[in-house]
């Protein structure tokens, strides 16, 4: 047996420290060996990090909390590779975080140490962490506006002709989120980046093809951006994807561009030479194209996750399309499936904005692929395509193919969606279908759309109510169908509307009031239930249509003198006059809605312009209460009555029907026959005057024959001239006797020219008689007056129960006694009671082959000669109407 030898083992030299192996189960142990001056040690660290968080969120928070980020920042720009590599993965995983990011933006040299990765001198595992952490940190604004500067779009446009597919991915989907603002867009197109970013739509890996086409989405929103490509034929390529049914995951990525580049004609044009137009209109419809069928089943295999995960990891996996991931980051908007229709048919309204696409549309039958979505069970869809109708049937051709094609009935049934934004695109496109086209007015009335608009018109949603408002104006157009609106209750359901702060309610509405307020019964309706008063306030809005809008309307309310007296009371007079003074709110609306309420409210006319024309009629009711300034309130007549006694100018009334006595009764149905029957014109005014005359009589005859009933006609007079809550203004039977009188012996007279003479005459004496010349200031006048005031214990004075007057009294009574014959005349009101009427009349020549037209202007004189025709301009003439 053989002696043991002794090894002799030689331990490591004394200045050489002995491998040490450190198992760490804290964080922060590896963050502090982040700062290890050896290499190997801090590529362990960085490992380990990255390993750390890419667990959860949480460890990325932790990793925040224990100030990782400055070494890490600090390696990824160090000499090793190894230690940069392991560094930027563990730093791009992080990024994903938004504590992490807002901690970046802080670090002015951050962005542009990851850029500075990008270079061409890295290895591909660099380029990819590197692009993945600018894709997450491209979340936020303002580091778009770094990468831009630190000229970070240059270089990740070169990345996506990498051979990595992981590179591509996170290079074109940081690209996708740097274009969302403006500016970088065109970047892209500066670094030539389009044609690489269309290249990836062919890429075998499906989430670089989706993000290829969200990029390509965004970037086409830059009309330049569109232009280059319709060069490289983007449009091609897109239809191509669009023709391959086993990439249907795909289709409505490629829809959202074509909506974009469909905008441009020219794209529209190439489609359609193409023969493409039909088969992109046909993917909005459920009937698939003949070659799909065929094809059926076949699905592209690979994975379609939004995770930010490998696209090798993801390569040659199949999706199940009814429980697909959640998406994140730049997939988040992409759609599902339902959506294609969707986008599709934007695509078309889109397009449709411009007449000349329509026009191209309508010969590809868009219509008929629009009609057939309506029926679509998703609310997106149906809306989607209501609002592409409601576009294209600005065609006038696209309205009448529509209501063939049946399109009409399902979009009525639409307006009872219980969807708001269904309801709303199917309102706009029944607008739109019934502008200036009577039979589809017909059609959807007999479908009951005029139920299902005035319903709309409750609604919350603005746009619908302003879409309903336009459609039912647009049917107020027929008669028949403003008649069935009228008995439906519109008049009613319009005046809430009114009250809105949206201003295109305000105007829609504002247009519908005029549209249906041009009979007597809508008008009083709108009165009573009180509709005046918000039409009156939207005069004062600051937009032009509302004002404008609201003007017509109150043009077509004012016809009626209630109504027209009703909104002076609350103020429309006033505001008009304001905005008629205004340069920049003045319009012709505004100049007809103030000429309508005066001619249709003389009494405001005179007062406030001191001047008739022989147009303007003087009826029961007027009355002159003095000159007032322009932009004075104007009150009513029953406000002038309320007033107590005062010393200021009595005001002057024309009232020829009075509360009734036994004797007077006739004369008071003469009153309320001529109020029923007054026209404009002077022919129907004379008819109406001696048919009048003649009831009166056979009213005398009945009551004589009948005196059993009498009981019965005070009951009916009391009915008709007491009516209960009704002012009656004061009574002025002797004006009734002037009218009757004038009517006997005036109205019989062979000549104007002889009429205006006596009629003159007339006035005169009952007015006190010719006063010489130069002694109107010595007329007693004021005292009888005074007197009469006095005894009616009102200021408010009935023209007829003057018997004292000068130039005012005998011009206003001269003028209601003329109107009441037909016989022209106009009334105009001086200083110091100064008033003067004009009337024109032709020469009066034995010849009759010398022409008497043009007739010539005279003035009328009630005072000093009465009768005489004083010519304008002359001595005799001027000192008549001034002091």
């Amino acid at each position: 047996m053989g002696k043991k030898v002794k090894k002799d083992e030689k331990g490591p030299p004394s200045d050489v420290f002995e491998t040490l192996l450190v198992e760490s189960r804290q964080a922060a142990t590896v963050v502090l060996m982040l700062n290890s001056p050896e290499e190997d040690v801090q590529s362990k660290a960085c490992e380990a990090i990255y390993k750390f968080v890419d667990k959860c969120d949480e460890n990325k928070k932790v990793l925040l909390d224990l100030e990782v980020l400055d070494p890490l920042l600090s390696l990824i720009q160090g000499p090793d590779r190894t230690v940069r590599r392991h560094a930027i993965m563990a730093l791009g995983v992080m990024c994903a975080h938004t504590e992490v990011r807002k901690a970046l933006r802080k670090r002015s040299g951050a962005i542009p140490a990851i850029i500075s990765l990008l270079n061409s001198d890295e290895d591909s595992v660099i380029h990819e962490f590197a692009a993945l952490a600018l894709s997450f940190m491209a979340n936020e604004f303002a580091s778009k506006v770094a990468i831009q500067a630190a000229n970070g779009v240059e270089q990740l446009v070169h990345l996506l002709s990498s051979h990595d597919p992981d590179v591509q991915k996170n290079s074109v989907e940081a690209i996708a989120q740097l274009v969302m603002d403006y500016k970088a867009r065109s970047s892209v197109r500066e670094y030539n980046g389009l044609q690489p970013v269309l290249d990836l739509v062919k890429s075998e890996y499906a989430i670089i093809q989706r993000l290829a086409l969200l990029a390509l989405d965004r970037l086409s929103q830059d009309s330049e951006n569109r232009r280059v490509l319709r060069e490289i034929d983007a449009i091609g390529r897109l239809l191509d994807i669009l023709a391959q049914p086993t990439l249907n995951d795909l289709h409505v990525m490629a829809v959202m561009v074509l909506s974009n580049l469909l905008e441009d004609p020219e794209s529209l044009v190439l489609v359609r030479d193409n023969g493409a137009l039909k088969r992109f209109v046909a993917l909005i419809t459920d009937a698939a194209p003949p070659e799909d069928d065929k094809k059926e089943g076949g699905k592209k295999s690979s994975s379609r996750t939004g995770n930010k995960k490998s696209a090798k990891e993801t390569k040659g996996k199949k999706e199940d399309d009814a429980k697909e991931d959640a998406p994140f980051g730049g997939d988040c908007i992409i759609p599902t499936l339902p959506d294609v229709k969707v986008c599709a048919a934007k695509a078309i309204a889109r397009s449709a904005r411009s007449a000349e696409n329509r026009k191209l549309l309508h010969e590809q039958e868009a219509e008929k692929m629009l009609t057939t979505l309506l029926s679509h069970d998703s609310p997106e869809v149906q809306a989607a395509a209501a609002l592409a109708i409601g576009v294209i049937c600005e065609n006038v051709s696209s309205r009448d193919c529509i209501k063939e094609m049946g399109g009409l009935a399902p979009l009525v049934k639409l307006l009872n969606s219980e969807y708001g934004e269904v309801k709303e695109a199917a309102s706009l496109a029944i607008a739109n279908l019934t502008t200036a086209n009577n039979k589809n007015c017909l059609e959807i009335s007999r479908l009951g759309g005029i139920d299902a608009l005035l319903m709309c018109l409750g609604e919350v949603r603005e746009e619908v109510i302003a879409n309903a408002a336009c459609a039912l104006t647009n049917m107020a157009q027929d008669e028949k169908l403003r008649t069935e609106a009228h008995a439906k209750g519109v008049v009613t359901a319009l005046i809430y509307p009114l009250s809105s702060y949206n201003t295109n309610v305000q105007s829609k509405v504002a247009l519908a009031v005029s549209a249906f307020a041009c009979d007597a019964e809508s008008r009083r309706e709108f009165k009573e239930n009180g509709g005046l008063q918000p039409l009156v306030q939207l005069l004062n809005s600051g937009n032009d249509e509302v004002r404008r809008n609201t003007a017509w309307a109150i043009t077509v309310c004012g016809v009626d003198e209630p109504t027209a007296s009703e909104i002076c009371r609350l103020g429309g007079l006033q505001i008009l006059q304001e905005i008629q003074t205004s340069a920049s709110r003045h319009n012709t609306f505004i100049e007809a809605a103030l000429q309508r309420l005066l001619d249709s409210n003389l009494s405001a006319k005179f007062s406030l312009y001191n001047h008739l024309g022989a147009g303007n009629i003087i009826e029961d009711g007027f009355f002159d209460c003095g000159q007032l300034k322009q932009g004075t309130s104007f009150k009513t007549l029953e406000e002038y009555c309320a007033q107590e006694m005062n010393d200021k100018r009595p005001v002057l009334l024309v009232n020829a029907k009075w509360v009734p006595s036994e004797e007077d009764y006739t004369a008071s149905i003469s009153s309320k026959l001529e109020d029923d029957q007054k026209t404009e014109s002077s022919s129907k005014v004379k008819d109406t005057l001696l048919k009048s005359k003649s009831k009166i009589k056979k009213f005398k005859e009945k009551e004589e024959k009948n005196p059993k009933e009498d009981d019965s006609q005070d009951k009916e007079r009391e009915s008709v001239l007491r009516e209960p809550g009704v002012f009656c203004p004061p009574p002025d039977p002797q004006l009734f006797k002037y009218i009757e009188e004038v009517i006997d012996k005036i109205l019989p007279l062979p000549s104007i020219r002889v009429q205006v003479v006596a009629l003159a005459e007339f006035v005169s004496l009952k007015m006190g008689g010719r006063i010489p010349r130069g002694e109107v200031a010595n007329f007693s006048w004021e005292l009888p007056l005074n007197q009469l005031r006095f005894q009616l214990k009102s200021n408010v004075i009935p023209i007829g129960r003057i018997k004292a007057g000068i130039h005012i009294h005998r011009a206003l009574l001269y003028k209601t006694l003329a109107d009441r014959i037909a016989l022209p005349c106009s009334l105009t009101r001086g200083e110091y009671n100064r008033a003067w009427n004009e009337v024109l009349l032709p020469d009066e020549d034995e010849d009759p082959l010398i022409p008497k037209f043009p007739p010539k202007r005279y003035i009328v004189d009630l005072v000093h000669e009465p009768g005489s025709l004083l010519v304008p301009d002359t001595q005799a003439a001027v000192s008549y109407m001034k002091l």
